[in-house]
């Protein structure tokens, strides 16, 4: 089944993920609310956006699980994808671009799969200061959030990377790492035999931050097939709001002219925003730093995307296979600040098929371990 998306580049769709549940420790939940305090929504509008503020999931808090040492917290995890998940999905129907407010890392696999609904060949560009390729068998800690793209490309804990049930998410190599300035022996060894891609923080120095990033849009095709962007603010040197802050890496300039490029692709159909902890930041300097970089690079995408692009999407099997004969059962989005779980869709999809509402027109380098996190 073919559908066709007509993207309104002047439309956001914001999402909150307030989920630690894969991190070391707790205060990532709080991100989404941070970032809305500090003004994102005001200023994004301010800059000629269309802001539709969907709330956020119910949070998903980090506890210590002893019981499961090589992979901590994997019921939490999976309750925050599960949620988002169908959220993701219906923010790409409504043409708007999903910017996803997300606590740890995890959540850039319900992103992914909520993308992959509608598009079988997705790319992702992974902007990140870890490369976070652990998996239970190698890790020292059970850092979910460490083994991130294990699970990505089909490699890590059993449970998420059925998540998605035609696995890979993502091939390897669609994949980017971006800016990765740490790196455990572990991770080096499958870097070693991998096809994915990498621009390490020392190639973005070398190479100009504005031309690695092209070179990476290039390398995963991106010109020609829709990805995902996904942003650990934790790339930033020395910024001190989140759980594991670094010297080197990238500087905040090279950060916001990498991120320039990657937002003003035509074929940008997500971002994931990852790693800000406002438990770290109780002036708020952080959040404020974070909404000033992520408005300046919307600001750039807008002036670069003037029209709507059409886009024709193949849903996969997977998702076809819960596609009614009449098309697919639309849920009303919810209030802003409002919760909305898996089980809100489910009950309301249950009782919508005869108000069901089709939108869419047929169309035929060494560095810390992963205790670090």
């Amino acid at each position: 089944m073919a559908v066709k998306i007509v993207r309104q580049p002047n439309k956001i769709a914001l999402l909150g993920s307030p989920t630690s549940a894969a991190a070391m420790s707790l205060g990532h939940e709080g991100a989404p609310a941070a970032l809305r305090a500090a003004e994102l929504v005001e200023r994004l509008a301010s800059s000629g956006y269309s802001v539709t503020d969907l709330g956020d999931d119910p949070p998903q808090l980090h506890q210590a699980d002893e019981e499961s040492p090589r992979a901590r917290n994997i019921p939490r995890v999976i309750a925050a994808l599960e949620a988002l998940k169908p959220r993701v999905e219906q923010a790409i129907k409504s043409g708007a671009l999903p910017l996803v407010l997300s606590g740890d890392g995890s959540v850039i696999l319900a992103t992914l799969a909520g993308v992959r609904r509608y598009f079988r060949h997705l790319g992702l560009i992974y902007f990140d200061r870890d490369a976070d390729l652990n998996t239970p068998a190698t890790t020292s800690s059970g850092c979910v959030d460490r083994m991130v793209i294990s699970h990505v490309v089909g490699r890590g804990a059993a449970e998420l990377v059925r998540f998605w049930p035609e696995p890979p998410l993502v091939r390897e190599p669609d994949l980017a790492l971006f800016g990765t300035a740490r790196l455990d022996p572990a991770e080096e060894e499958v870097l070693s035999r991998t096809p994915l891609r990498r621009y390490l923080a020392a190639d973005v120095h070398a190479k100009g931050a504005a031309a690695a990033a092209e070179a990476a849009i290039d390398g995963i095709h991106a010109g020609g097939h829709e990805f995902v962007l996904h942003l650990d603010v934790d790339v930033i040197a020395d910024f001190q709001a989140t759980n594991d802050p670094g010297s080197g890496g990238l500087s905040l300039d090279e950060v916001r002219e990498a991120l320039g490029v990657f937002a003003q692709q035509k074929h940008l159909a997500a971002i994931d925003v990852a790693g800000y902890n406002p438990a770290k930041d109780p002036e708020g300097e952080g959040a404020r730093s974070v909404v000033e970089l992520l408005v300046s690079v919307f600001r750039q995408r807008l002036g670069a995307l003037e029209e709507a692009v059409p886009v024709t999407a193949e849903i996969s099997s997977a998702a076809a296979s819960a596609e009614t004969d009449k098309g697919e059962v639309v849920v009303p989005a919810p209030a802003a600040g409002e919760a909305w779980s898996s089980e809100d869709l489910s009950e309301s999809a249950q009782g919508s098929g005869d108000r069901n509402r089709e939108t869419e027109e047929p169309s035929g380098t060494s560095g810390p371990s992963d205790d670090s996190h």
